[in-house]
């Protein structure tokens, strides 16, 4: 009587009818989910989780390299993705530059400066610095060139983030090393 508590039955639930665009569940609290977002700070088997994280960082590598060799838009750095980035490279890899055949140049150069004779020694230092300034002037009329046929193609947003420059210093690498590959045949300009 005093100290005896009377059970009352539940009320049944009342059943609704899923709606369609509704998510049709109640609203988790909030510690449930915090609960079921934590995560242990360190993994229990840290030479587990290192070998897979090497692992996966190895994939992420060769899946990298292999964009770089096959030109694949997907897998390639920030620094070569886009149409503007692929119309530079291959308008640089169309042409015939003065800069890749400048280290060619230097390594002759390094030979003839080790003869004793003068005028060789002369003649080397010469040809160097005419390589010098060949290379940059026309390093600099490519990268006027590309602006010109950035602006035409793409507009003033395909100037930004240093598409230029990108197109002159590839200009600059011997065309068997540049990477991403090229994918165009000398005289073969992007349209």
């Amino acid at each position: 009587m005093f100290g005896r508590q009377k059970t009352k039955p539940e009320p049944p639930a009342p059943v609704e009818e899923d709606r369609p665009g509704a998510k049709n569940r109640p609203t988790p609290r909030r510690r449930d989910a915090e609960a079921a977002r934590k995560r242990p700070l360190v993994p229990t088997d840290r030479k587990a989780a290192a070998k897979e994280a090497r692992d996966q960082a190895r994939m992420e590598r060769m899946r990298g390299r292999e964009a770089m060799l096959t030109g694949d838009e997907r897998y390639l750095p920030p620094r070569d993705k886009g149409p503007v980035k692929r119309f530079v490279r291959d308008y640089v890899d169309a042409r015939w530059n003065a800069g890749e055949f400048f280290l060619i140049v230097a390594m002759v150069v390094v030979v003839l400066t080790l003869s004793p004779n003068d005028t060789m020694r002369w003649a080397s230092t010469i040809l160097l610095w005419g390589m010098v300034v060949f290379s940059l002037l026309d390093g600099f009329l490519l990268s006027r060139l590309l602006k010109r046929r950035i602006r035409e193609k793409f507009g003033d947003e395909g100037l930004a983030g240093g598409t230029v420059r990108y197109g002159v210093m590839r200009a600059f690498q011997i065309r068997r090393t540049r990477l991403p590959k090229p994918m165009v045949k000398r005289g073969a300009y992007p349209r």
